[in-house]
């Protein structure tokens, strides 16, 4: 995956920072990600969602909102209404890029802010929500004594996250008059709402509200055991995947031509964690696994090992080469399952250096088989093309990408 640096307008002319996360492989689709109140584009949950989604085919834009990380301008001098302009002016950037989101994401306020402006961002087809208020206002719950002094002087200092903020009275005028009904009913786009049942900063009550407001098609998922900011890895991971999941049907996620030599297309693997060694798979668009290494070994344990997808393979192609032979004989085979071992032996143990690698199979069988044709399938096993090609051995060919 690759992340492209890129700035453009924002709504009174500063200059807004924004990060393009781009795949590796063929780009299917793009998406606009709008980070949650006062965080910037680099939050640990913005992040690894965004790497995730660019794991799948999808591009996503996250930028800072003016005043906000790297972007310029002065955040007292925001509202919500200015956030909303931002991303349009995010949209239209893409735009004129060629790169018109196709879905919008919004976290927290974030998400209420690309409720109000996703009726008039034409090209998006899908719109998802994280943890978002139904009532932009909610946010101000967090400002506590301080609306006093900001009713008072203009501007006041609030505490969020454990660092000072400065908002001002239009911040707070303007988000205490915001109504998102009528654009929640006008989306005219598919609705994803994700929302955690734990989530004590914004309620799970206002993902009730939007989810009832709004029209189909849309769809409800709850993150059980996350927090707001979605703060645990495998909390971001998941909620990444039921995005692209969803997002899919609604979504051209096309599979690109496979290369010549290649029928059944591209498998690309891409380093997802270059602290450890978790992985991310790619086969085309519709299929993603991830490889890992357990605990002991250093990695995270959050996919299996290569050798455990290389056994996987080897059951797999087995169990489907038996399946094809007893269908075709239409024997009364009712179900089948093979259990892989693998054991890496030392040359010498081995008793010669041809035989480094072993694999055991042992192979389940059900139905009114009788001896000889249990005994023909398990013959049949060894005909699995993944078997030929491990005993036999395959030339691999690696040259390094321009």
């Amino acid at each position: 995956m690759g992340i492209e640096r890129i700035t453009f307008t924002g709504h009174d002319g500063a200059t807004l920072a924004a990060r393009l996360d781009m795949p590796d492989g063929p780009h299917l689709a793009t998406a606009l990600f709008a980070h949650c109140f006062t965080c910037s584009k680099d939050i640990p949950a913005a992040k690894r969602i965004s790497a995730r989604l660019a794991g799948m085919g999808i591009a996503v834009m996250r930028f800072d909102f003016t005043g906000l990380g790297h972007s310029d301008g002065e955040f007292e001098n925001t509202t919500f209404t200015s956030n909303v302009d931002d991303l349009l002016l995010a949209a239209k950037h893409l735009d004129s890029i060629d790169m018109a989101p196709t879905l919008l994401i919004g976290h927290s306020l974030g998400g209420a802010a690309i409720l109000k402006a996703a009726p008039r961002i034409d090209s998006a087809k899908a719109v998802v929500t994280i943890g978002a208020p139904f009532d932009p206002g909610h946010v101000t719950h967090n400002f506590n004594d301080a609306l006093t002094e900001i009713q008072a002087k203009g501007v006041g200092e609030v505490m969020l996250g454990g660092r000072p903020v400065r908002i001002g009275r239009d911040f707070v005028d303007d988000v205490a008059a915001e109504n998102l009904v009528d654009s929640i009913r006008n989306l005219n786009k598919s609705l994803l709402v994700l929302h955690a049942p734990l989530d004590d900063t914004v309620s799970i009550d206002n993902a009730a509200q939007i989810f009832q407001h709004a029209k189909h098609p849309k769809s409800f998922v709850t993150l059980c055991h996350a927090d707001h900011l979605v703060t645990r890895p495998e909390d971001a991971e998941y909620v990444a995947t039921v995005i692209a999941g969803w997002a899919s049907k609604d979504l051209d996620l096309r599979p690109p031509a496979p290369p010549i030599g290649a029928p059944e297309g591209v498998v690309r693997v891409t380093e997802a964690d270059p602290d450890g060694f978790l992985q991310d798979i790619n086969s085309g668009p519709h299929h993603h696994v991830q490889a890992d290494e357990p605990l002991a070994y250093g990695g995270t344990n959050r996919g299996m090992s290569p050798y455990g997808l290389l056994s996987s393979g080897l059951g797999a192609c087995t169990s489907m080469t038996i399946r094809m032979y007893a269908r075709r004989k239409k024997w009364p085979l009712t179900r089948v399952w093979v259990d892989v071992t693998h054991n890496a032996m030392h040359a010498q143990d081995a008793g010669g250096p041809s035989k480094i690698d072993q694999f055991n199979r042992e192979i389940h069988l059900e139905g009114e088989l009788d001896e000889a044709q249990r005994q023909r399938l398990l013959e049949i096993a060894d005909k699995c093309p993944v078997h030929k090609t491990l005993e036999s051995g395959a030339e691999i060919k690696t040259v390094l990408a321009d």
